[in-house]
């Protein structure tokens, strides 16, 4: 007997493609941040010069890095946390408590979201730049992006987890 193959939904679909724009940014900015980082130190040890815009650069580099990473550890909830209690609890009461840990960190996070967002229109209007041409909002951008999507997951897990407390001990 053959076996049909399902085809995968949009859903699916589209968190792969997210998760592969996510590595592949992550993977391009830090390559990117090493190459310029070894090129200054050439530059400044041996040539007595460096790249004016190269430092200005990299800690907006950092900021992207550290902001993509954050999406990538959300994607796989495998964030860093503290948990003292859980291992006494039962499945049920883990997920219990997750549900109300996930809500609190979305909200967080919206909140963060909608307050970079703010901040990426008001220097936007403001048209100051960051490095040479470049507007400081554009170098911000991550921020609202980044904050939004953790909170979009983190209530996205928290319906997972609603259903897992909901579930019949036999079943998870």
């Amino acid at each position: 007997m053959k076996m049909e193959q399902v085809e995968p939904s949009v859903l699916s679909r589209l968190l792969r493609v997210t998760a592969i724009v996510e590595d592949a940014l992550l993977v391009l900015i830090l390559a990117a941040m090493v190459v310029l980082s070894a090129t200054q130190i050439v530059l400044r040890n041996l040539f007595d010069g460096a790249i004016l815009w190269a430092d200005p650069l990299l800690r907006v580099a950092v900021l992207w890095v550290g902001m993509i990473g954050a999406m990538v550890a959300t994607r796989s909830d495998r964030q860093i946390s503290i948990d003292a209690i859980s291992r006494f609890l039962s499945a049920q009461w883990r997920a219990r408590i997750r549900v109300i840990t996930d809500l609190f960190t979305a909200l967080v996070s919206a909140v963060v979201a909608w307050s970079a967002f703010r901040l990426v229109l008001d220097d936007r209007a403001a048209g100051v730049s960051s490095i040479a041409f470049v507007p400081v909002w554009v170098c911000e951008a991550i921020l609202p992006v980044a904050f939004g999507t953790i909170a979009l997951r983190y209530l996205l897990f928290s319906v997972k987890h609603l259903r897992a407390s909901a579930a019949k001990p036999e079943q998870q």
